[in-house]
């Protein structure tokens, strides 16, 4: 009871207290609490912009695929057997002019690159030893490889120092093949420029660069030369094109002669659709530098605009046309050219039906060694090899530059080019 009278006596006391200095106790009071709101507001806002901050700094470090990842500080490695094997191999065929084995052993080679490496080994004699260094690359299975090499020309008494980086892959059955599509994610771009800034990469860039730059620098002659030789393989190669672009239209605008009347009533197929076999872009242009316009699934359908010399066919998309890789699309429909006008639609129909089937239209030469293949694909199986002259039995000439043939009682495939 006492105790309770005890603390009535200091609330009163307290309240006596309060009131009589409650002008100045107050403004107190409320500049405590302002000053606490804006610590709060200050906590606030300094955690907004730290989260801004963080989404920048994440979308700055990330791409497509997300984040870019790490670049690890490996040294670089005397190459595996394996890879010593692949780049011993493609410059033997590079040296020999083999552009059938190098398309086997790179992907992609357009048909201008395929040119210039058929110029370039009529002037090569050999090189010695290859010097091959790897590290490992953005994904599993991948490779940066860096190949050190002599090259010795006809017209050159002394081997020329060089080097070049190439990216190598390996396929779903384990066998490795140099990547050229020029397709890959800016994940594996930003790995690639990280690697090629690494000491021992600068360093031996260096190397091939220095002894390069003071043969240069000692022999105007060789500075000549290689400047001559680069001009006359890029001039051989564009008239090569440009005879190829002109045979084509020679091809299209003949009219056939009086003599070729009974064969001009003879059916030929034509491709007038496709469909892909694999995921590939669709760009704007027959260029793997152009414009995106969408990504197609494998099974995807197109109407067969053109198939072009150079490695791309131009396509039918969204009402326009686009262009997709020649080695994604294989032949789904086709329809009969024939000179009668008067042929009905259940007619062509018949006769798509009949050629399509294994009864052979007639023989085709061979005009030079040629591959024979299971798919009309330089990537797919090879069966055997045609030389020239050989006869072979045709099933149809494809609009996609392949020809289906015949062969040990199996349907097959040739390049055209190398057949008539």
């Amino acid at each position: 009871m006492e105790t309770s009278n005890n603390i009535k006596v200091k609330l009163e006391s307290l309240k006596n207290w309060f009131m009589r200095y409650s002008k100045i106790i107050l403004p107190i009071i409320l500049v405590l609490c302002v000053a606490l709101t804006i610590v709060i507001a200050i906590q606030a806002n300094r955690r907004k912009v730290e989260q801004e901050e963080s989404a920048v700094a994440s979308e700055e470090g990330s791409t497509e695929d997300g984040m870019l990842q790490e670049v690890p500080q490996v040294p670089l490695e005397e190459a595996s057997p394996e890879i010593k094997e692949l780049f011993n191999t493609y410059y033997t065929a590079m040296v020999e002019g083999d552009t059938e084995t190098m398309t086997q052993m790179v992907y992609y080679l357009d048909t201008t690159e395929i040119l210039r490496a058929a110029e370039t080994s009529k002037y090569i004699e050999s090189y010695p030893p290859l010097e091959i260094y790897t590290k490992a690359g953005p994904r599993e299975g991948t490779y940066i490889v860096y190949v050190y090499a002599d090259l010795k020309f006809y017209d050159y008494d002394k081997p020329v120092p060089g080097m070049r980086t190439y990216y190598v892959c390996t396929d779903e059955d384990g066998k490795l093949y140099i990547n050229e599509d020029g397709e890959e994610s800016e994940s594996e771009l930003h790995y690639m420029r990280e690697v090629q800034l690494q000491e021992d990469v600068v360093d031996l860039n260096n190397k091939a660069a220095v002894a390069y730059n003071d043969m240069i620098a000692e022999d105007k002659t060789l500075a000549d030369f290689l400047v001559n030789l680069a001009d006359e393989i890029e001039k051989n190669v564009g008239e090569t094109l440009v005879r190829a672009e002109g045979n084509e239209e020679t091809e299209e605008s003949e009219e056939p002669d009086a003599t070729d009347s009974e064969d001009s009533n003879e059916s030929e197929m034509v491709v007038t659709k496709v469909k892909t076999t694999d995921v590939v872009n669709i760009r704007t242009s027959d260029s793997e530098t152009a414009d995106k316009l969408g990504k197609a699934a494998v099974g995807d359908e197109f109407r067969l605009l053109e198939t072009k010399g150079n490695g791309w066919s131009k396509v039918e998309y969204n009402g326009k046309e686009a262009y997709i890789k020649s080695d994604f699309l294989e032949p789904s429909e086709t329809e009969t050219a024939s000179a009668d006008d008067e042929e009905d639609t259940s007619t062509q129909q018949e006769n798509n039906e009949q050629t399509a089937s294994t009864d052979t239209t007639g023989t085709v030469t061979v005009k030079e060694t040629v591959r024979i293949r299971a798919g009309a694909s330089e990537t797919s199986e090879k069966i055997s090899t045609a030389y020239e002259g050989d006869k072979l039995e045709v099933i149809m000439k494809q609009a996609d530059g392949w020809t289906k043939i015949k062969y040990n009682g199996k349907t097959a495939y040739v390049k055209s080019d190398y057949v008539e």
